[in-house]
């Protein structure tokens, strides 16, 4: 027997569970009280769910919640006083006499904390809550099973099986995901998930009002903004538009596997699936993900496609150029594309095409601007049209749909084609536009004849803009790199200007690779220069792969670069301009890192971890940093840990898992003992470094310095020391004042010590660390830590080492 889902559905599942006399209720007479304890719990009736009390986090405050039960990790999936917290244990869940769910305050029982504000009862009826194995709370009649209130129906940041996303036609119902405003804060934040029922309805992500991420319209089979296949053999959508409602909710196949759809604080739309079998949440999804997710990233009539090597991932669609080259021309697509001069889409529609009815409805029209077409047959819901700017179009590969625009004839040779017209018409269109290829190809050459005859007889710009020298004789190999598909490159006009020509002023910092600059641009944008010195160790392979690697990269926790250029000899990185300096500005100076308390040391340490994550993991590349110490950390305004500075860094195919290197790189105290010593790398290497971070935001010692007493010359053997003698607040920076806590404190420093282990193999994956960190799962005891980093093989040292006491990322705010 089926069931459409919603309310009868739930009213069928009453009519077997709801007189089990096995199942707990909240009724006037039995509530749900909190308590020093723990308090009591409402547990749905196949112990999925429970609903009780709790404090997120690092909160005090207390709220009512429901999560999983049986899962040791408390993943809340809904809070009911989410703005309204109760500052102690003494509140209670009850329904009053008026067959509403309340939730008090004990110290003051005249005013509720939270309502569910539903219909008066009947006399003779009262009412009942339960909890259904769905995770959905209801309220009901207890006689007559009528419903009287869902939490399916108030949904906070998770979105689970069977649960609505969409628009109550009939009541004005609106369900929609609202991200937390912290971790620790389930207050309504900043990220909202929910349905434009304009038009077409699609699914948006919202930061405030201002659209971030677009999931889409539906096109009969899934909603087609985001990269899905086409048959997707987890879970699956349905959607619904009729009179009465719009809605999207989706299940799993297998109706035993766990998972849900979180909106989280960063604002990304994260679906996890639980795996028994390795006791935590896999993550399923995570969007948006790459720039072609970012809303309007191309502007209008722009066309974004992740793959393209050409330039960057911005391209104007068949008729149409960029409306603001200058812009384009910074790898900047916002201002999207215009309608090139003397093309035309409201010509008059010659008779006899043989068209798709989809094709023949937007053809009648002058407004249409495109089509798509889902097949019918296989699910699709037909046509849709579009009318006005088309914002957001972009190339996926799998999971798209085909996307018909409507272009001048002369624009598209593959739409010539379709028409029926007489042989000779066909010829003369045909032959225009091999003329016009023809007389573009000339156009091009004499332009290029006349640019490279230009820079033979002209010098190139020096460093001060007035003046003129010779030309380098590597000019034209650095021209060459300008065609690089990754490299954004800035004149160097750009960058005197923005700099002040580099003034003394502006310098931010100094090290081995040369200077950092602060700089503006003309649109207020504030930068870093990183101005390579023509001396230091970073060449033009370093420089290349720093821009080529980081160019790929997307994530909160890694520094954005904004693009590059060569000059002469010179080489130049723009970044990002993050105003608290680095890592090592605060950690190692006794003054400054009494600012960093234990949770702000605690949050920049998730930070690194899940910036590596992506690096080695959630990438579309993976990349071995290979130079990750307190320097290479930038902090931006709200002290969040961005990794800079990878020249160094290096790319694995999907497969591997090592390799070797004649020419060690990075920094002696952060180099594994099988990189220093043989010259191989991994993405063990890397955790070995985040170990010795990880020590080091904790102690506020460097790794290099010996501590005065100790046997050991390096701080790791130093808290080995300490760590066997029980005496695990001595590793503890002193300027760490309370209060922390002290167990957390030493599952970290535990897990930093098994992230320095000898033997690659004995170091855990930056996934685990990111598990271990979060969790308070049992921890194998660690073996010694490895201690002979310090002393590399001069035969495997012919390459770039950096010293520790100088960073080129020691930025200055001013």
């Amino acid at each position: 027997m089926n069931f459409a889902p919603g309310i009868p559905y739930i009213l069928f599942q009453f009519l077997f569970l709801g007189l089990c006399s096995c199942l707990e209720t909240i009724s006037i007479t039995q509530p749900i009280r909190d308590g020093d304890g723990g308090g009591s719990i409402l547990v749905s009736s196949g112990e999925i769910f429970a609903l009780g009390f709790f404090s997120p986090g690092k909160s005090n405050y207390r709220y009512v919640g429901i999560w999983y039960h049986k899962i040791t990790e408390k993943s809340v999936v809904w809070v009911a006083n989410r703005d309204n917290p109760i500052n102690d244990t003494s509140g209670f869940l009850s329904i009053d006499t008026q067959g509403n769910l309340v939730l008090f305050d004990n110290n003051d029982q005249k005013v509720p904390v939270w309502s569910t504000n539903s219909s008066s009862l009947p006399t003779n009826e009262y009412a009942v809550a339960q909890l259904l194995d769905s995770g959905n709370l209801v309220l009901f009649q207890n006689e007559s099973k009528h419903l009287l209130w869902q939490s399916f129906d108030y949904p906070t940041d998770t979105q689970l099986p069977n649960m609505k996303l969409g628009l109550d036609r009939r009541t004005g119902l609106n369900w929609f995901l609202t991200s937390w405003k912290s971790e620790d804060d389930p207050r309504i934040g900043n990220y909202t998930l929910r349905i434009d029922p304009a038009g077409s309805p699609q699914m948006f992500l919202y930061r405030g009002q201002v659209p971030l991420f677009r999931l889409g319209h539906w096109n009969g089979m899934r909603l087609s903004g985001f990269l899905v296949f086409t048959s997707d053999p987890v879970y699956y959508d349905s959607f619904v538009n009729n009179d009465k409602e719009i809605s999207i909710m989706w299940n799993m196949y297998n109706i035993s596997i766990l998972s849900r759809i979180v909106v989280d604080e960063s604002g990304l739309v994260q679906r996890y699936v639980w795996y028994q079998q390795e006791n935590g949440w896999q993550q399923f999804l995570s969007e948006p993900s790459e720039p072609c997710d970012e809303y309007g990233h191309c502007g209008a009539f722009g066309l974004c496609d992740p793959n393209n090597t050409t330039f960057f991932e911005c391209a104007c669609l068949p008729g149409f150029e960029p409306k603001s080259p200058s812009e384009w021309n910074f790898r900047d697509g916002t201002h999207g594309c215009v309608r090139k001069p003397g093309s035309l889409i409201c010509s008059k529609v010659i008779n006899g095409l043989s068209l798709e009815a989809c094709e023949k409805e937007c053809l009648r029209s002058c407004n249409c601007t495109a089509y798509a077409s889902a097949n019918i047959s296989e699910g699709g819901s037909g046509c849709l049209a579009w009318h006005g700017d088309l914002v957001n179009t972009r190339i996926f590969t799998p999971g798209g749909q085909d996307f018909y625009l409507r272009v001048d004839e002369l624009e598209l040779a593959q739409y010539t084609k379709k028409s029926k017209g007489s042989v000779a018409t066909k010829g003369i269109r045909m032959i225009m536009v091999a003329l016009g290829v023809i007389i573009f190809i000339i156009i091009s050459f004499i332009a290029y004849w006349f640019a490279k005859m230009k820079r033979k007889g002209h010098r190139q710009l020096p460093l001060n803009a007035n003046n003129t020298s010779g030309a380098s004789p590597r000019e034209e190999k650095l021209e060459e790199s300008r065609t690089h598909p990754d490299l954004p490159f800035f004149d160097i006009r750009t960058l005197i200007t923005a700099t002040d020509d580099f003034s003394a002023k502006n310098m931010l910092g100094q090290g081995g690779f040369g200077s950092v600059y602060k700089g503006q641009l003309v649109n207020g944008q504030e930068i870093a220069v990183k101005r390579l010195s023509k001396h230091s160790g970073q060449g033009m392979h370093e420089f290349m792969n720093e821009v080529t690697v980081i160019a790929k990269l997307q994530h909160r926790n890694l520094v954005r670069l904004l693009g590059c250029c060569i000059h002469e000899e010179e080489k130049m990185l723009i970044y990002e301009y993050l105003p608290n300096k680095s890592l090592d500005y605060f950690i190692f100076d006794v003054t400054k890192r009494a600012h960093l308390d234990w949770s702000k040391r605690f949050d920049i340490v998730n930070g690194i971890a899940r910036g590596i994550l992506y690096l080695h993991q959630d990438s579309r590349l993976k990349i071995i940093h290979r130079d990750l110490k307190a320097s290479n950390v930038l902090l931006d305004a709200s002290m969040n840990p961005k990794i800079s500075d990878f020249g160094m860094a290096r790319m694995f195919g999907e497969d591997q898992i090592q390799a070797n290197t004649d020419r060690v790189v990075g920094t002696y105290g952060y180099m594994s003992p099988e990189y220093a010593m043989q010259g191989l790398y991994s993405t063990k290497s890397d955790v070995f470094s985040f170990g010795v971070l990880l020590v080091e935001i904790i102690s506020g010692r460097k790794n290099t310095e010996s501590v005065n007493g100790s046997q050991f010359p390096n701080l790791i053997g130093h808290v080995w020391e300490l760590w066997n003698d029980g005496r695990v607040l001595d590793i503890v920076d002193p300027a760490l004042c309370q209060p922390f806590s002290t167990d957390k404190v030493s599952r970290c420093i535990h897990i930093g010590l098994l992230c320095v282990q000898e033997a690659a193999t004995e170091r855990p994956d930056i996934s685990d660390v990111i598990f271990m960190l979060a969790n308070e799962t049992t921890l194998p005891p660690p073996n010694t830590p490895a201690f002979t980093f310090l002393y590399a093989d001069s035969s495997k040292s012919s390459g770039s080492v950096s010293c520790n006491r100088v960073s080129i990322t020691t930025l200055e705010a001013r």
